[in-house]
């Protein structure tokens, strides 16, 4: 039997499991590698782990990620951040997300490029809230080719420093 989006599952012993989307709210102490694995599936911290060594690779010593605890709500988040946030990481149940903010300028440079993004990249960007910081794009990554979008939207908002 498939199950609607969004509905909740009771197990046996009456507790409630958890649905695609939902967030680690355990706010006792941040996740490890360990429970993120769990926590998003095995394919999803296959692209987890390719995004941060990413960062790691383009942006050598920049970034410190720091583990953000957003409440019961919102749950864990992994934020790199120097002087400006950079990207922010959300472990969900079965899949991960990126949220990168868009300041004036990126859009601008999003803007010109528009006809050369995947459509479904620009219909996210279409459809995001603008804030006064900002537009913040949440790119849900379940295949390489938004892992690439991600790269691409992180090395328009920051070049990465010359690697020579």
């Amino acid at each position: 039997m498939i199950l609607p989006i969004g509905t909740r599952v009771t197990a046996a012993d009456g507790v409630t499991l958890p649905k695609i989307g939902d967030r680690i709210t355990d706010k006792s102490a941040p996740p490890d590698d360990g429970a993120v694995r769990e926590w998003i599936g095995p394919k999803s911290f296959g692209y987890w782990t390719e995004l941060r060594n990413w960062i790691v690779e383009f942006y050598p010593g920049v970034f410190a990620p720091d583990w953000l605890y957003g409440g019961r709500n919102r749950g864990w988040s992994l934020r790199y951040k120097k002087t400006r946030a950079f990207c922010t990481l959300v472990p969900e149940y079965r899949l991960f997300s990126t949220v990168v903010v868009m300041g004036g300028a990126e859009r601008e440079k999003f803007e010109e490029r528009r006809y050369v993004w995947r459509p479904h990249l620009v219909k996210l960007y279409d459809e995001a809230k603008t804030y006064i910081d900002g537009k913040w794009l949440t790119v849900a990554i379940s295949s390489a080719d938004d892992l690439h979008d991600v790269a691409e939207l992180l090395t328009l908002k920051r070049p990465p420093p010359s690697r020579g």
